[in-house]
């Protein structure tokens, strides 16, 4: 695939609309911003009055996010209007396949995220995106390279599905077992995580100086190492010997223990479910719990239920250094049903997750072939 062709010279790109705060309103057309894309919206205004007809989009439309997050998306929510920071492409100048373009310039953008401009919200200069160049072979190898990267990409996203229909089978289990926390019909002795806990305490208020882990340190992580009901140690911070003993002494997670976040994202815990010496900064907090009454597998599970969520978020202080102060947490309520069927439930979720294992397994290889897909096509 020795052709290419300059992005500028595939279509036109036309940007979205500037709508103040005022004009969002409860009726007319949805207004589309970039976390409306990404999924990560909160609440959806929309517009009833006059618009330029260009701004409008309709299932099937090619957007581009070039600014704060960048992305490439087919639109398929229906009739919209399109807000600023968003291209619509409109293919006027030159014979592409909407698919292979839309993973070509996805492969792009993951390029120019290091050419961003901008200190409070990082966009792409359009001149630069212009300029990008992709590859343009016939129209027939675009087909074929589209179908072959689709069939990989659809496969993944059933199994990442099946994924989150395994995390939703937990969480109905928990309720036909204990009943919705929030009515609590099986009548199970209500208490609090004070009442639950001998130990609720945070790690050093300071960052700490990273070693690596290739020079013997000690994983030191924070709340973005907990995600997706693990404990992501690839991407934390390696702390000295010494600072690792200083940071233990004021608080020491362990095995069996609930590492709960406080400090930006807050309200999700983790069970410590592995071996390894770490330490946790201030935003994580570590419960150690009464393991005659609790099952930390039980506890896990409450805690992340919708009910004590919901509970961590009205006592979360803070807009934009958010917090949940340790004497906070210990107020959230909750049931302890008989331990017995706490552990049963615990039997039932390490079932699953040996389920979980092999679907992510499956997820991993195939987004490693995917990945390499598009590198040897776009790359």
């Amino acid at each position: 695939m020795s052709n290419t062709v300059r992005l500028g010279d595939v279509a036109t790109y036309i940007n979205g609309y500037a709508f103040k705060p005022e004009d969002r309103g409860m009726e007319g057309l949805p207004i589309i911003r970039i976390q409306d894309l990404t999924g990560n919206a909160y609440d959806l205004g929309f517009y009833s009055g006059e618009y330029p007809e260009k701004i409008e989009i309709n299932n099937g439309d090619v957007l581009i996010s070039w600014s704060a997050s960048l992305g490439v998306y087919i639109w398929d929510k229906g009739k919209a209007l399109l807000n600023q920071h968003i291209f619509k492409v409109v293919f006027d100048k030159i014979e592409i396949d909407k698919q292979f373009f839309v993973y070509a310039v996805r492969h792009k953008l993951c390029e120019m995220e290091s050419k961003t401009h901008g200190a409070t919200m990082k966009h792409i200069v359009k001149k630069e995106f212009d300029n990008t160049t992709i590859p343009y072979p016939t129209m027939e190898t675009q087909c074929d390279i589209a179908n072959r990267i689709a069939k990989v990409e659809n496969v993944l996203k059933k199994r990442k599905e099946e994924l989150q229909l395994l995390d939703d089978l937990i969480k109905s289990r928990f309720v036909e077992m204990f009943g919705d926390p929030n009515s609590n019909p099986m009548g199970w002795d209500e208490t609090t995580v004070g009442d639950v806990c001998y130990y609720i305490k945070d790690g050093p208020h300071k960052s700490l100086l990273d070693i690596g882990k290739g020079n013997g340190g000690y994983p030191f992580i924070s709340v973005r190492n907990i995600v997706d009901h693990v404990i992501d140690f690839s991407t934390a911070k390696y702390i000295s010997e010494k600072d690792y003993f200083d940071a233990i002494k004021k608080c020491h997670p362990e095995k069996g223990d609930i590492l709960y976040s406080k400090g930006g994202t807050t309200g999700i815990a983790k069970l410590v479910d592995v071996d390894i010496k770490f330490a946790n900064w201030v935003h994580v907090a570590v419960l150690k719990y009464r393991q005659d009454m609790l099952n930390g597998v039980f506890f896990e599970n409450m805690l992340n239920n919708d009910y004590c969520y919901a509970q961590s978020q009205k006592l979360t202080k803070g807009i934009a250094n958010r917090d949940l102060v340790l004497s906070a947490m210990a107020q959230i309520k909750m049931y302890r049903p008989p331990i017995a069927l706490q552990e049963r439930f615990a039997i039932f979720v390490e079932q699953v997750d040996k389920l979980k294992s092999t679907t992510q397994q499956s997820i991993d290889e195939l987004q490693l072939l995917f990945d390499s897909l598009m590198q040897k096509y776009f790359g």
